[in-house]
């Protein structure tokens, strides 16, 4: 059996809102590590949206959602949550998901004021009947594949770390990168028995990691296996463990498991962000919603700043210094 994990993030690039990076692994049999998951769940899961109630779509989130388009968040999250339903029971609140999902994200969630105190009922944008189908047919699928979804984490880099990680590396990708350390981290310490392949989706022109993974992996040996415009490759060894960790181009566009981790890091942002905008309605009249990107995040953020200010909000806690 090998170990086969896709890393992907959302909200890099926003000036509200919380940067989210998400992982997921699948343990698969020796015949079917290789193979592409798309074609090994065929019938079930789709890369577009579906036309079963029990079948659901896995792609690149951006091809998946829009808030423009109809149906987005609804494609999101069906394929987010009938991916836990089938690995340990559907949550029925985003609070008990994000326990599941992100339980390290607990104390800071409770500094935030629109977090704190705000819950929201799941699914969001389709019946539970409908998600109780979806996850039976992917244990089904899982079955013949010899597929098992095992991991599903995510680190939610909320605003106030977000600048103190600027702060200390002058650089969002640098940032990005040790966050996503910790998730690496997390799937090599879980798996020490078993063969690791790690894909990750390659953010900006960066070619070359071994620096930082020589860092994050203090005492194991590394071999570059490639680093080139497409692919940078490496193979870690600590005694009998060992891994592979590629970081691609369009990773999410090529890999099942990557293109989960995008659409679980855009739909938790999502979440996190109708919380963000549904307790500032409350405080300020006629509000218009935001997804927090430079423009709009901007016009949202000059129409909250005097309640804001009225409430005592650090500013750090609300607005990305880059």
């Amino acid at each position: 059996m090998a170990v086969v994990a896709g890393i992907d993030e959302a909200g890099l690039g926003p000036v509200l809102g919380p940067l989210v990076v998400s992982a997921v692994a699948f343990r698969a049999a020796d015949r079917a590590a290789g193979e592409s998951m798309w074609d090994l769940l065929r019938g079930t899961v789709t890369r577009r949206p579906p036309r079963k109630r029990f079948a659901i779509a896995i792609d690149d989130s951006k091809k998946l959602y829009s808030s423009r388009t109809a149906g987005g968040l609804e494609r999101l999250e069906r394929g987010v949550l009938a991916m836990l339903a089938a690995r340990s029971g559907a949550p029925p609140t985003v609070k008990k998901m994000l326990a599941i999902l992100c339980p390290q994200s607990a104390d800071a969630l409770s500094q935030y004021p629109w977090y704190a105190d705000a819950d929201l009922p799941l699914p969001r944008t389709f019946a539970s009947t409908d998600l109780d189908l979806a996850a039976n047919a992917l244990r089904v699928a899982f079955r013949k594949a010899g597929i098992r979804l095992e991991t599903m984490r995510a680190e939610t880099v909320f605003t106030g770390e977000f600048n103190r990680l600027i702060s200390a590396t002058r650089n969002k990708a640098t940032a990005a990168l040790g966050v996503t350390g910790r998730l690496l981290m997390h799937l090599w310490e879980s798996y020490p028995d078993d063969p690791l392949r790690i894909l990750i989706d390659r953010q900006g022109g960066r070619t070359r990691y071994l620096p930082a993974l020589q860092r994050m992996f203090a005492g194991c040996r590394f071999k570059v296996i490639d680093e080139g415009e497409a692919l940078s490759a490496y193979h870690i060894s600590d005694g009998p463990r060992r891994a592979e960790l590629h970081f691609l181009v369009r990773g999410e566009q090529q890999h099942l498991p990557v293109a989960l981790a995008s659409m679980m890091s855009k739909y938790l942002r999502e979440l996190f962000m109708e919380m963000f905008n549904g307790f500032w309605a409350r405080h300020v009249t006629d509000l218009k919603p935001t997804a927090g990107y430079y423009t709009d995040g901007n016009r949202f953020y000059r129409d909250i700043v005097p309640a804001a200010r009225r409430l005592g909000v650090d500013e750090q806690m609300l607005y990305r210094c880059r």
